[in-house]
């Protein structure tokens, strides 16, 4: 009897297969790649990944972030690795054999699935690892694959698109707006993507063209795949306390500007900054401060300089329209054109360094755009530029800006910075904008600027710039020893007034608007701390 139901419970239970991922060794860099035919593009595609041909020509391709590899050394290993790992996928056992029309909300689990016959995927499949990170998907299509549109593959219960593969014989042909996930294999046949089409994983033919048209392609992460931290960041040292700072060069301001760090030259005036909007010291000349930014400034510029670079961004003149960059350090020998929109993805780690050399002038469209992704931190964003700069109206840059001997020329209206703008040689000019560095060290009071604003050390504020709430702390609060806090505008109009009776209160501030604002600690009638804050 107990045989019996160890039988029929092993029946009913769902079975969990283990298949064997392929070695894809160096091809698993690769995004897009033919062992022998050629790698073409059309539209503006963004693509994460190395792409390239071991016989053939890579065509019409922008900036890639990856490698470009016809015919060379690592293209020549690449073909050997495909061949290699497209000979144990043909291998495999297969595990089950659905129909040749894949799709329309069918769920399939881990398994080598066989179909000896062309195959479609039309709207969606769902791919079910069961709770198992390391389920594998390997799919033997004996015929020519092709997709509907808007059709998609989903991953469900810890599947990851690292352990989907197919193995198609014949031509790949996925219509516009497909979802696509897994690394694809096609055996003597091409492979085409068009418009819309999203590919988490590779397009590799062994022997036959790829052609793309306005994809987003990207190769996946996990299984192994090494977790991106970019390079070590630059120690800024007393520069981290600027945020707008020419070593040699006037530094001036029109309009309403907002600045949170400090503003100065130190071989220059600096006018135009009205004290009332800047969270910071102004040095209207140069002192002992400036002089020990500028110092350090020359030590980090010396060493984003010296950096080596994993990638170059082949067209510099066509930068941002998209483009998806993750944690490395980029270069680009030439002019850059900043337009519309860049994506700095940080995979998941906050702690990430993106670096970005260009050898020359860098200008930027109207309403341009730095956008953070996947936990990105502006304060680990570092610009190096040999040339002048110029940032277009209402553009919002993401970063510490280093420009080297030239002007910074002007960060226009309406302007974002969210981060600093140094400069070893040249003039700065700020119109009516906002420069507001994500951190700023504790220790810069030292220098003329303090990231909190007590002056009683027993006393704190924070965080300072705020957006939703701050927090005001001390041991000195108590039911018995109450402090009334004031905030008022710059016009001395109170827009908050409460009562401290606690060691730390946090005081919400959704409904005070951006700008600059001071606060007032009172205690028996008298002001015994003020300072300066800036809402988000």
């Amino acid at each position: 009897m107990r045989l019996i139901i160890i039988i029929l419970t092993l029946f009913l239970t769902p079975t969990i297969i283990y298949s064997q991922a392929p070695n894809l060794g160096t091809a698993v860099d690769f995004v897009l790649f033919s062992t022998d035919g050629a790698v073409s593009n059309s539209g503006i595609t963004h693509l994460t990944g190395n792409v390239g041909t071991n016989n053939g020509s890579s065509t019409g391709f922008g900036n890639v972030n990856g490698g470009m590899h016809d015919g060379d050394a690592t293209s020549i290993q690449c073909a050997t690795d495909v061949m290699i790992a497209y000979g144990q996928l043909n291998s495999a056992t297969p595990t089950n054999n659905p129909a040749p029309m894949l799709g329309n909300g069918q769920t399939l689990y881990a398994g080598v699935h066989f179909i000896s016959s062309p195959t479609t995927l039309n709207l969606d499949l769902i791919l079910d690892a069961q709770g198992d990170p390391n389920a594998v998907f390997i799919f033997q299509i004996q015929g020519a694959f092709s997709t509907s549109a808007g059709s998609s593959i989903e991953l469900i219960n810890g599947a990851l698109a690292c352990n989907v593969f197919w193995k198609v014989e014949g031509l790949v042909s996925m219509a516009s707006g497909t979802s696509m996930k897994g690394t694809i294999f096609a055996n003597n046949a091409a492979i085409e993507m068009n418009t819309g089409d999203i590919l988490e994983g590779r397009a590799i033919s062994i022997s036959g063209a790829v052609t793309v048209d306005g994809i987003q392609g990207d190769t996946p992460i996990g299984c192994g795949s090494p977790v991106l931290t970019g390079p070590l960041a630059p120690d800024l040292g007393a520069a981290a306390c600027y945020a707008i700072f020419s070593s040699d060069g006037a530094v001036t301001n029109t309009g309403i500007t907002n600045i949170t760090g400090d503003v100065g030259s130190n071989n220059g005036s600096t006018t135009g900054f009205d004290p009332l909007l800047v969270s910071g010291e102004i040095h209207p000349s140069p002192d002992g401060s400036t002089a020990q930014c500028a110092s350090d400034l020359t030590v980090a510029y010396n060493y984003l300089n010296l950096l080596t670079d994993d990638i170059e961004l082949l067209y510099p003149a066509e930068f941002g329209n998209d483009l998806v960059l993750t944690p490395h350090t980029y270069i680009m020998n030439g002019a850059a054109t900043f337009t519309d929109s860049l994506y700095l993805d940080a995979q998941g780690n906050s702690s990430a360094v993106f670096v970005i050399k260009i050898n020359g002038a860098l200008s930027t469209s109207t309403y341009a755009k730095v956008i953070l992704l996947n936990g990105a931190q502006a304060e680990n964003v570092f610009w190096k530029i040999e040339g002048a700069i110029d940032i277009n109206n209402y553009s919002v840059f993401c970063g510490t800006i280093i420009c080297n001997n030239a002007a910074l020329g002007s960060i226009s209206t309406g302007v974002t910075l969210n981060g600093r703008a140094l400069t070893t040689v040249g003039a700065i000019s700020t119109v009516a904008m906002d420069a507001l560095p994500t951190t700023v060290p504790g220790n810069c009071e030292s220098v003329g600027f303090s990231e909190q604003t007590d002056i009683d050390e027993s006393f704190v504020v924070y965080p300072n710039p705020f957006h939703e709430s701050i927090t005001f702390t001390s041991n000195e609060i108590s039911m018995d020893n109450r402090y009334e806090l004031r905030i008022v505008n710059t016009l001395g109009k109170e827009v908050m007034h409460s009562t401290l009776t606690q060691t730390s209160t946090v005081i919400e501030t959704n409904e005070i608007p951006s700008g600059m604002y001071f606060y007032y600690l009172i205690n028996n009638d008298k002001v015994i701390q003020s300072g300066k804050l800036i809402a988000r």
